[in-house]
């Protein structure tokens, strides 16, 4: 059977070297009505000025729909679809797929053009997993599926969602007098899980806006290796995580600090942590308490020290435990002995 030649062309974005370099281009622009301290909204404004102007931005609903489009307005410059909520993997796909028939039909010039999609954790992690799985299996089309994560459905008044954390306030979990804790599962390892369950995918990172210039390497990364790859972005949600905006930044930092979101990419099959979550592993750095970061929210305010012990033994768990720290919770059988991780 003849197979079809491939006419894709990856695009070659070489890592910023430091802020200075950073093209001043803007390809996310002013005139949105995101929140004030909106992460998620820095997450879009940096990983279009990652990509560049050839790209094609596809956005599923959710709060970086809605607070970017309005009637006969939109902040993106690129071009830019709206998709369904659940619906960004087949989105992303259906667009490679789209662009690289064009080409081979020579009906369209044979260059590198970006297909980013871009979901929340209530589209993605939840509603839209199984398209993003789909997806990250086809290794003949180029894409990035960015899921930006404000740990719950903030779009529609923060429901909770497969990415809440363990006793988080929300509007279908609230602290009562009779039951203070009404969240008691844990916060879904969306990274993890995508990157071990689909060895066509390349490259799969986590990412914090806090660490600007990391995330945006790592967009860069993404687009540039060719095939399919997903990134996880943490973002703070004043509104729905109940913190004052000008903390957003900050709280990004303790987030990793303290351990509870590791950075980390896997880039076929092999895994590195970087930034302080590296030095964390290293012993270059001490990992903070968890407490830290919790109390200044308030959806944890109902929080007593019990419980902020049980957040911290579970970071602990995941830290020393853990096969790889913030990766793969996984523990050897006793007696049996794993190969050597390096």
């Amino acid at each position: 059977m003849a197979t079809i030649p491939e006419i894709q062309t990856i695009p070659k974005l070489d890592p910023f070297k430091g802020m200075k370099v950073i093209p001043l281009d803007e390809f996310f622009t002013s005139g949105h009505r995101t929140c004030q301290g909106c992460e998620s909204a820095l997450v879009m404004k940096l990983m279009a000025k990652a990509a560049g102007p050839r790209s094609i931005i596809l956005g599923s609903t959710g709060c970086m729909y809605v607070a970017n489009t309005t009637y006969y307005s939109t902040s993106w410059v690129i071009p830019w679809m709206h998709t369904q909520l659940g619906s960004s993997g087949s989105a992303a796909l259906g667009t490679a797929m789209g662009l690289k028939a064009l080409m081979r039909k020579g009906k369209m010039k044979r260059e590198a053009i970006n297909v980013i999609a871009f979901c929340g954790d209530g589209g993605g992690a939840d509603m839209g997993l199984a398209a993003i799985s789909a997806t990250l299996t086809h290794p003949d089309y180029n894409l990035l599926i960015l899921m930006y994560d404000n740990e719950s459905y903030a779009n529609t008044d923060i429901q909770l969602s497969g990415s809440t954390p363990y006793g988080a306030n929300t509007t279908f979990s609230p602290p009562g007098k009779m039951k203070r804790i009404m969240h008691h599962r844990w916060k879904k390892n969306m990274a993890g899980m995508l990157a071990a369950g689909h060895p066509e995918c390349k490259y799969v990172a986590t990412v914090d806006m806090s660490y600007g210039l990391q995330a945006m390497n790592c967009v860069r990364k993404a687009l540039s290796i060719g095939g399919p790859t997903f990134i996880h972005s943490l973002d703070p949600c004043p509104k729905g995580w109940d913190y004052d905006p000008i903390q957003s930044h900050e709280l990004g930092e303790l987030a990793v600090t303290t351990g509870v979101w590791p950075l980390y990419e896997v880039q076929e099959g092999v895994l590195k942590l970087y930034g302080k979550t590296r030095e964390i592993a290293e012993g270059r750095y001490k990992r903070g308490p968890v407490r830290d970061y919790l109390l200044r929210q308030g959806r944890f305010a109902h929080f007593t020290e019990e419980d902020l012990a049980y957040f911290q033994s579970k970071i602990d768990q995941m830290w020393e435990k853990w096969l790889i720290p913030g990766v793969i919770p996984f523990r050897a059988e006793k007696g049996f002995k794993l190969n050597q991780i390096e």
